[in-house]
């Protein structure tokens, strides 16, 4: 098996670390595989849709490697071995807890708003990805997408809809380059499986997926004009200016916010949710700017009396399309300040 980076088979590994960590140190394994821990980590994420999940997996991969290190003869790469054994980790927790859905997945959007939604917590819910760090660029000479652009909600939203192996087949050869015969040996399978694989998943795909990335868009917007946008967007809310925030949605725009169950579809929709329910209906709003998915994103903190503070309430992922905000995507929680390394208050 080549090696995805493009170095040659334990190349750009130092020689004395490998033969420590194969004699069972373990803090020369830990060495070895930090360089790779944060694109493993986002293997992960696209593969089951959860940054928790994420963490668990990629966990219990690097405890099946280190157990198994031994045995790491250095006729693959180190990063294509760990990727082999990350694989197999992800496909195993998808057999045994499916796929991760947002509300559009469940039901047909509602045209007028929901006061006073509640969570499901029966639904195993996509969750947002803190991509601080994650390198822009495809990682094998192969890829399609860059490592940005493979963690878009879009694109992992479209993973959840594949069936384990159409899954693991398309982020290998579409996001890390690996080829049909080095997929087949990591899902031990057959090349023919793996072709078809790759066929009956990129038609899915193709069918979720917008053809514009976000990676695309931001890119021909720029930075500071992607900047105003976000600015806009938590100002409005934080005025409770209506006719702000309209000013930045298409026509079409969806407005979701899982772990609840309703969402809406279009501008009149939307903004009879946005003025009833956040603009007026909850209280005082205070605002952070972020980055989730590749794609910009307000952190969003909401007044409690008792706390004498503005609480973490959700972080918001933003779709474009050109300079307009096509698709809000609430993630609602307390917990996901900290995955996003924020402040629990303001």
């Amino acid at each position: 098996m080549r090696d995805v980076a493009g170095i040659d088979p334990g190349g750009g590994v130092d020689a004395a670390e490998l033969s420590r960590a194969r004699e069972g140190d373990d803090e020369a394994f830990s060495r070895l595989v930090a360089p790779m821990r944060r694109e493993l980590h986002a293997h992960c994420y696209r593969m089951l849709g959860s940054a928790h999940d994420a963490d668990d997996a990629l966990q219990d991969a690097l405890i099946r490697a280190w157990r198994g290190f031994e045995k790491f003869e250095g006729r693959s790469s180190l990063r294509s071995w760990l990727y082999t054994i990350a694989t197999r980790t992800c496909l195993d927790t998808v057999e045994s807890r499916g796929r991760r859905a947002l509300p559009v997945d469940l039901s047909p959007a509602s045209e007028r708003a929901v006061v006073g939604d509640v969570p499901l917590t029966d639904i195993s819910w996509l969750g947002p990805y803190p991509d601080a760090g994650l390198a822009a660029g495809p990682a094998g000479p192969a890829a399609a997408y860059d490592q940005r652009e493979a963690v878009e909600l879009a694109f992992v939203a479209a993973l959840q809809h594949l069936p384990g192996n159409q899954r693991a087949a398309l982020v290998l050869f579409e996001v890390l380059g690996f080829s049909a015969a080095e997929i087949a040996a990591v899902m031990d399978t057959t090349v023919v499986s793996v072709n078809s694989a790759l066929q009956r998943a990129r038609k899915i795909i193709a069918e979720k997926v917008p053809p514009a990335s976000q990676q695309q868009t931001l890119g021909e917007i720029g930075d500071a004009r992607m900047r105003e946008i976000v600015a806009g967007f938590a100002s409005a809310l934080e005025r409770g200016d209506a006719d702000a925030l309209v000013a930045l949605l298409t026509e079409d725009v969806t407005w979701s916010m899982p772990p609840m169950a309703h969402w809406y579809r279009g501008l009149e929709a939307v903004m009879d949710f946005a003025v009833r329910v956040p603009l007026t209906g909850c209280g005082s709003w205070r605002h952070l700017p972020t980055s989730a998915n590749g794609q910009p994103a307000v952190a969003c903190y909401l007044w409690d009396d008792a706390a004498g503070a503005h609480l973490s309430w959700s972080v918001n992922v933003l779709s474009l399309r050109g300079a307009s905000i096509t698709e809000v995507t609430s993630f609602v929680g307390a917990q996901h300040a900290a995955l996003f390394g924020l402040p629990d208050r303001m």
